[in-house]
């Protein structure tokens, strides 16, 4: 078997996918998240958000790049707005929130609407399946915390039920 010559992690046969590495970069760009994990087998490959790229190798082998602590101050905000906005009614996954059925449709529902419990509020899109999102109680919409489209962490505010 010939020996290449390159990097230690080559070496020691670690084989990174670049190109794989820049289309997650691309899709956290595109979507707003701060991090996406893939796992192929035994190798497992994680990109998060401001050029920190984390790849590890399965664990018998020697890990050639260590793994970077996402940055606190990005989840900061996020629950800050959580805990300033009592009653609101959270996302349960992370995703990207839709209005309405479908482009050009009717929003589910508008700012003083009134709904039932279990009434659809708006979709949370999570790996290309559809999640209703409906309401936990009777009342009425009291604020939409959210644009059309935007992408959405998990617990992050969604609507105000009074």
């Amino acid at each position: 078997m010939a020996e290449t010559k390159g990097s230690p992690a080559r070496k020691a046969g670690m084989n990174v996918d670049t190109t794989l590495v820049r289309e997650l970069a691309e899709l956290l760009a595109e979507t707003g998240l701060t991090e996406i994990e893939v796992e192929d087998g035994d190798r497992k490959v994680r990109v998060a958000r401001g050029g920190v790229a984390a790849i590890a190798a399965p664990v018998a082998a020697p890990v050639a790049a260590p793994a970077a602590a996402p940055a606190a101050p990005a989840a900061a905000p996020a629950e800050e707005a959580a805990a300033e906005i009592a009653g609101a009614l959270k996302s349960p996954m992370v995703g990207t929130v839709y209005l309405s059925s479908e482009p050009g449709a009717a929003p589910f529902v508008k700012v003083g609407d009134s709904v039932k419990q279990g009434d659809t509020l708006l979709i949370v899109e999570a790996m290309k399946v559809m999640n209703p999102i409906t309401a936990d109680k009777a009342g009425t919409i009291k604020a939409i915390l959210v644009d059309n489209a935007q992408p959405v962490e998990f617990d992050q505010p969604l609507v105000v039920i009074g």
